[in-house]
């Protein structure tokens, strides 16, 4: 535990880490927060929730890379302010908003969501070494799970014992006082060394988003495919054998197992391949489908619970390496559109499964996902390191670094 003790002492990143697992916590809670309020408050159906909800998806997935360009250019604060001001504006006027102003107005809050993921990645690049680096993004892989197991069951509860309204300007406080917390610290987005490389104007996108970025953010869409096809199974599985009041207990577990796996893999002496831990993370989620209560369901998601944190900070890992200084804010922007749209894409590919088959299928659906972007992402990394000795070869030079983003996230000179 020596690289967390070394983590958590670097100045301001137990406050940021601390700070930004509040507002996480209820950016993950949102979406429920909304249907709540459309199915109780409202009054109507879940399709309905399920369209407000999809918008501000939607909205989210559009606007990382929007907002992190803007942080690029403009800087951390202003960035925060404007959006913490329209989150407040939002989630005040939930209770008061028609269905469809709030449809339109549920996009419009997605697009300008506190970015606090991506900031709070591109902190960590900058305010850690690169021997701490894997540790700390074991921690943040860890608080988005926590943030995944507390944020949706405090909603609901909350909504079952108040009311959807209040649930909402709860959701919105927590944002906006998470919001408003990072900005007051307002933490380094660029290391000291690279300062300087971030002066000198914004590289174009040809240098940076090439095979190798490409290949990370298909694993980040493939990782959230993956999870999110994973949670409708467990409740199809459930609900076969009538017990889906115990997911309640069965996705508890997964989590919990993640965030085991996160904490014993940032210790490891050498990190692994993403595209390696994300196959494996495939493999061992189809045979969960043999599963058909809830004790035995309990056992067969350990095992793809302990590798889901390792491999989301693989991903993030590597993108903060393979990002130039002056365009990691869009960078992380791109990664968090890409796992946005898995988590989207994820339910209804795995639901299609289920309805042609059975339960069982969701799991193998969803596992072959993860399957299909490790094998897509390691083709596509291999390609990016070919292209890289090449062009080392033509300039006479030997020896070119491996730029694989599965092996350690690493660019020439980092």
């Amino acid at each position: 535990m020596t690289g967390y003790r070394q983590v958590l002492a670097v100045p301001g990143m137990a406050s940021l880490l601390g700070v930004s697992l509040l507002a996480r916590a209820a950016i993950t809670a949102d979406a429920m927060a909304l249907t709540m309020y459309v199915v109780l408050g409202l009054g109507m159906s879940y399709a309905a929730a399920g369209g407000v909800a999809a918008a501000l998806t939607v909205g989210v997935a559009l606007g990382g890379p929007l907002l992190g360009r803007l942080i690029d250019v403009r800087g951390l604060r202003s960035v925060l302010l404007v959006t913490v001001v329209l989150q407040v504006v939002f989630w005040l006027s939930v209770p008061i908003m028609p269905y469809l102003i709030l449809l339109g107005a549920a996009f419009v809050a997605g697009l300008l969501m506190v970015p606090v993921q991506q900031v709070t990645r591109q902190a960590i690049a900058a305010m850690t070494t690169t021997g701490q680096r894997r540790a700390a993004f074991a921690l943040e892989s860890v608080q988005g799970e926590l943030s995944y197991i507390v944020g949706p069951a405090v909603v609901i509860l909350g909504a079952a014992k108040t009311s959807p309204g209040v649930v909402a300007w709860g959701v919105g406080a927590a944002i906006a006082a998470g919001g408003a917390g990072i900005a007051l610290l307002n933490p380094p987005l660029r290391a000291e060394g690279e300062a300087d490389a971030a002066a000198a104007g914004r590289p174009p996108r040809r240098e940076w988003l090439g095979a190798g970025m490409m290949a990370v953010l298909t694993m980040a869409f493939g990782t959230t495919t993956l999870l999110s096809g994973v949670d409708l199974a467990i409740v199809a599985t459930l609900e076969e054998a009538g017990q889906v009041s115990w997911a309640a207990v069965v996705v508890p577990v997964f989590g919990v197992a993640s965030v085991a796996g996160g904490l014993v893999y940032g210790v490891l002496p050498r990190p692994m391949p993403t595209w390696l831990l994300l196959g494996l993370l495939g493999l061992v989620t189809i045979p969960a489908g043999l599963a058909h209560d809830w004790p035995w369901l309990c056992v067969a998601i350990v095992g793809a619970g302990i590798l889901t944190a390792p491999t989301l900070s693989t991903v993030a890992d590597a993108v903060s390496r393979l990002a130039p200084a002056g365009v990691r804010g869009e960078a992380t922007g791109l990664q968090s559109s890409a796992q946005s749209a898995g988590f989207a894409l994820g339910s209804p590919i795995v639901g299609l499964a289920i309805d042609a088959s059975v339960p069982a299928a969701g799991f193998a659906a969803a596992g072959l996902a993860g399957l299909a972007a490790a094998l897509t992402g390691r083709l596509l990394a291999r390609r990016s390191t070919a292209r890289t000795r090449s062009r080392l070869d033509d300039l006479g030079r030997a020896g070119a670094p491996d730029l694989e983003p599965c092996e350690a996230g690493t660019r020439p000179g980092t």
